[in-house]
């Protein structure tokens, strides 16, 4: 009898998730939930990068209400190696965002990151072009692979590494955006917010690539500091993707979107359902689903844009061939969508000025947001 590989796998996947579903049932290996009755996404369309990503991602940020007056933002961007191609967080992304949130109120905005494989934090500024930027609004930039360290017992255990020392920058933090770029990954299938968080384990104590992290496994690590240290916010750059063999040698991808969530998990499926790829086949995505946020579609709510899948999906390693959705999934996803559209749960922008993210809506229909 021949089965082929994708359908083995995803059954084998999802035979393992039931037993550790079971399992987690009568042993829980998280002491925090994060989870909430709806979350919320934009996907906000941008062909490229331009003077206007400022204006975009302001009206943007808008519809979610933020609340971040007098506090301290830390914009975590995906910053890598110095390579050419979608390989970092776009620096205009990164820029206009930190000018966004000093006008939300926000009393400080610092840009952090410790790049997971090049040494030279400063090599990776500068090849991102993230200077001129920081210079420009007067941003703090902290090396988080060289920040002073504080010892944390993590919230989750599916790793077993039981604690971790983390930069003192993020702990002190008050609001977390995670800024990840949109790109396959040789090892976790995706690189998206979740995955991001690998930026703030200090090089300097565990080393590069930070090999502690995939001796221990990648998706187990990435659960275990996710419950930890929270993602409070998401910008995802997808205007420019990458796809293949990401993320540092992968194909550019032209997605054409930015994403922005309060939710993690909402986030990362939105944007693997933009990519093609089913976020139920990505473990720490499944896994995330059940105490990190929401990953179903019946508990999302779309601000503005619907999701849509591609053409074509993302092309991925043959390893990861099982994450491709199916035309079934994609139509489910695609039904989804409309379902929550034709149940007012979607806003169109002519309504959004009356809308408020718990789900009520405000009685003056010119209400300013």
């Amino acid at each position: 009898m021949n089965i082929d590989r994708r359908r083995f796998v995803g059954s084998a996947a999802g035979m393992a998730a039931t037993t550790v579903t079971a399992a987690d049932w009568v042993w829980p290996k998280h002491s925090v939930s994060y989870r909430r009755p709806r979350s919320f996404v934009a996907v906000l369309n941008a062909a490229e990068y331009s003077e206007k990503t400022e204006a975009l991602l302001m009206d943007g940020l808008r519809l979610f209400r933020l609340n971040v007056a007098g506090k301290t933002v830390l914009l975590k961007p995906n910053l890598v190696e110095d390579l050419p191609g979608p390989v970092n967080t776009n620096a205009d992304i990164i820029g206009a965002a930190a000018h966004c949130f000093l006008r939300l109120g926000a009393a400080r905005v610092v840009v952090g990151e410790g790049p997971g494989h090049q040494r030279d934090t400063e090599l990776v500024i500068q090849a991102a072009n993230l200077q001129p930027h920081l210079a420009e609004r007067r941003i703090d930039f902290v090396d988080l692979n060289r920040d002073e360290l504080a010892r944390v017992k993590l919230k989750a255990d599916y790793s077993g590494l039981g604690e971790l020392w983390l930069p003192r920058t993020v702990l002190d933090s008050d609001f977390i955006v995670s800024m990840p770029k949109v790109k396959t990954h040789h090892w976790a299938g995706v690189t998206l917010s979740l995955k991001n968080v690998f930026g703030i384990v200090p090089g300097m104590k565990y080393g590069w690539p930070k090999n502690l992290l995939h001796w221990h496994g990648i998706h187990e690590c990435i659960l275990d500091i996710c419950a930890t240290v929270p993602i409070h916010f998401v910008i995802a750059d997808g205007i420019t993707a990458m796809e293949g063999n990401g993320p540092l040698q992968g194909t550019a991808r032209d997605l054409g979107k930015i994403v922005l969530a309060d939710d993690p998990v909402a986030a990362d499926a939105t944007c693997a359902r933009l990519m093609g790829l089913d976020p139920l086949r990505v473990q720490h995505l499944s896994d995330g689903g059940r105490f990190l946020g929401n990953l179903n579609t019946n508990r999302i709510t779309m601000l503005g844009e619907r999701v849509e899948p591609p053409a074509r999906p993302f092309s991925v390693l043959p390893d990861f061939e099982y994450l491709i959705a199916t035309t079934r999934e994609n139509a489910h996803a695609a039904s989804a969508s409309s379902a929550t559209r034709n149940e007012e749960k979607w806003v169109h922008r002519d309504e959004l000025k009356r809308y408020r993210p718990d789900g009520t809506q405000s009685c003056d229909r010119a209400a300013e947001v």
